[in-house]
């Protein structure tokens, strides 16, 4: 159960797309539905496993309208926002935020390198002073993975100080432990995400308020105790140290078309490719021994 004070689970929605590359709304929903019912409190659109940073922003308007038409309420939407240029992400907020979405899972610029906490801060002010008044909700996204741009615990104190009440948390998916740790010592009243599964439960039992999780569009239920207990799983962290052998965006997508037996879920978006089927066979049959050895244990 999700306290009303607490973040608890959100699927970082995996996207589907047809045979032509458009993104299928239908499936989209269907699948955001299926993880709502399964206990996740959210869903997460255009974030990294997403492929957010290839959807164009008439395609997130167009995605955003079906998922409110289809019934999904506004606060059961997180919005991925990953934009060099902070007019962009500020455009991309804004329509978030005017639909009543939840939250903006907000990435810093990834194109420059070497960025210093100055110059981050003042992205993160300019792309707040073009939102304006209805700036809220926001959690600041660490991916050092992906955008080669380090958040530290120093520059989310001077934006909560600078901001208040726009700060509503940081999704930390930096896999560096240490930091996390750090992150959750400095700023626990904050909404603290762990983004690395193998670090979840620990980091909840450390104040963290849940996750934003790839692997929650094949295994809610069993994140779910890992999210709101803190309750440790070695097989969900077994499962994620086989993933990320592989493509991880790929590799998540193959999983939800063999559990959902939609062979179009394999398909990403250029520049990132499905995986062949040879690994396609060698991912489904590790993860299936592995979640089948678990239920025969229990």
């Amino acid at each position: 159960m999700v306290t009303p004070d607490r973040f608890g689970l959100s699927a970082a929605l995996a996207t589907p797309f047809d045979a032509q590359m458009r993104i299928d709304h239908v499936a989209a929903v269907s699948h955001a539905k299926s993880c709502l019912q399964s206990g996740c409190s959210s869903v997460t659109l255009f974030g990294t496993t997403g492929e957010g940073s290839s959807i164009s922003n008439a395609e997130r308007s167009a995605m955003l309208r079906a998922f409110l038409d289809s019934g999904i309420a506004p606060e059961q939407i997180v919005v991925g926002v990953m934009a060099n240029s902070y007019s962009d992400a500020a455009l991309q907020s804004r329509e978030a935020l005017d639909f009543g979405c939840r939250n903006v899972l907000l990435a810093p610029p990834s194109y420059f390198k070497n960025l210093s906490d100055e110059g981050l801060f003042d992205w993160f002010s300019s792309v707040f002073a073009e939102i304006g008044s209805a700036a809220r909700g926001v959690i600041v996204y660490n991916i050092p993975s992906v955008t080669a741009v380090e958040i530290s615990v120093d520059l989310v104190s001077r934006l909560r100080e600078a901001f208040p009440g726009i700060i509503a948390g940081v999704k930390d998916s930096s896999g560096n432990w240490p930091f996390t740790q750090s992150l959750l010592a400095k700023h626990n009243d904050l909404a603290i995400l762990i983004g690395d599964e193998r670090g979840l439960a620990a980091g909840v039992r450390l104040g963290g308020q849940g996750a934003i999780s790839g692997l929650a569009n094949i295994y809610p239920q069993r994140l779910l105790p890992m999210a709101l207990e803190g309750r440790d799983d070695p097989d969900v962290v077994e499962a994620v140290n086989q993933i990320v052998t592989f493509p991880v965006i790929p590799a998540v997508k193959a999983l939800i078309a063999h559990h959902s037996g939609v062979e179009g879920w394999r398909r990403a978006r250029a520049p990132l490719r499905s995986l062949s089927d040879t690994d396609y066979s060698r991912l489904i049959s590790i993860l299936d021994q592995l979640f089948k050895a678990v239920a025969a244990q229990e």
